[in-house]
């Protein structure tokens, strides 16, 4: 006889770092419990990420120390705890040591298990064609989307529903202001040099909206250097505010989820705001959008990307972590005009 593993009722989602690829599970997770209101979902993540999950059905967070008490050792403590909840599938969407020494031991005990395929021969492809008949890869939304066909639970991520704004506390509306304007966040950093709009043209994107009187303008970044530069940045102009080490995560949460547009680079504040259906303006520099990194239902038309005749070899990394010589400053080709004129449009 045929044997067949019956079809997972609780599953463990997993995926510990890092903040944009935490944020990109949460409309793909929002999909599955929307097709699937009888499954249960438990999320393995780190604490810091909790917030992204609150208001999905049918979900719980369970949280990952890695660097102290699940460390090491500690890691099969940790896939003990998650066999506890009664979870009977693993659905691996980080495939690193650490979640493959998880999931393999749940496999060992019975637990049906999928990993993610991150593509990576496509991806090394990608790199190594130096810019020559690139195409688009398959997003990183739908290999997780795949993990859970695997499992047994096909989803259509074309049938995500945005989840409502959050609520504003009195200090939020205190920043916003009596005065009706368009929000707009902007966050100007990413890991790399090579995928950061140089501050210089920055300041010229927002000293045009600031003058246009029409947006209030918001500042996010976060670490003591970031916030001092965004110190220099916010003070010339009246309608922009640096966030910036003044709000709890929570908060910037809730702020982002208000914005009318998220002005970002290749990094994890843009899909932040994916999260909540914000429109994203994304700014790419040796990376490139067809290595599938784009926030969540964004437009082709929201990515701006350096000049490729100009720069002939971009994508030359798929992190921004490698690049040739003078290629750390590809983003200068996108003019400030362009982006004030994009976010113009978008916000018409």
């Amino acid at each position: 006889m045929d044997f067949k593993m019956a079809k997972p009722k609780h599953i463990l989602v997993i995926r510990l770092s890092a903040m944009g690829d935490v944020a990109m599970t949460v409309p793909v997770l929002c999909v599955l419990a929307q097709t699937y209101p009888e499954v249960k979902i438990t999320v393995l993540s780190r604490p810091f990420f909790k917030p992204f999950f609150e208001g999905i059905p049918n979900l719980d967070f369970l949280e990952a120390d890695v660097y102290g008490e699940h460390k090491r050792f500690g890691l099969i403590k940790l896939a003990k705890e998650a066999k506890e909840l009664g979870i009977d599938a693993v659905a691996d969407l980080h495939n690193v040591i650490r979640s493959k020494i998880i999931t393999k031991y749940l496999k060992f005990k019975g637990l049906k298990t999928a990993t993610i395929d991150k593509g990576r021969a496509e991806k090394k492809a990608l790199i190594s064609a130096k810019g020559k008949n690139i195409s688009q890869l398959k997003t990183t939304h739908q290999r997780y989307a795949d993990v859970f066909e695997k499992l047994g639970f096909p989803i259509d991520l074309e049938k995500h529903i945005a989840p409502p704004k959050k609520r504003l506390s009195p200090k939020l509306n205190g920043l916003l202001g009596v005065e009706y304007k368009k929000i707009i966040g902007i966050a100007p950093f990413a890991a790399y040099q090579s995928k950061m709009y140089p501050l210089s043209l920055m300041a010229e994107v927002i000293r045009e909206l600031d003058e246009s009187d029409k947006y209030r303008i918001f500042l996010f970044g976060g670490g003591k250097k970031e916030i001092e530069q965004l110190k220099k940045l916010e003070n010339p102009f009246a309608n922009v505010t640096n966030v910036a080490g003044k709000l709890t995560f929570e908060e910037e949460l809730a702020l982002i989820s208000n914005l009318d547009l998220m002005l970002s680079m290749d990094s994890g504040n843009g899909h932040l705001a994916a999260m909540y259906g914000v429109p994203v303006l994304t700014l790419w520099g040796v990376t490139h959008p067809f290595a599938g990194f784009v926030p969540f239902k964004q437009p082709e038309t929201n990515q701006l990307v350096s000049d490729r005749n100009e720069y002939p070899l971009i994508p030359t990394s798929i992190y921004g972590n490698k690049f040739p010589s003078v290629y750390d400053e590809a983003m200068k080709t996108i003019a400030p005009e362009a982006v004030v004129s994009k976010i113009m449009a978008v916000l018409t």
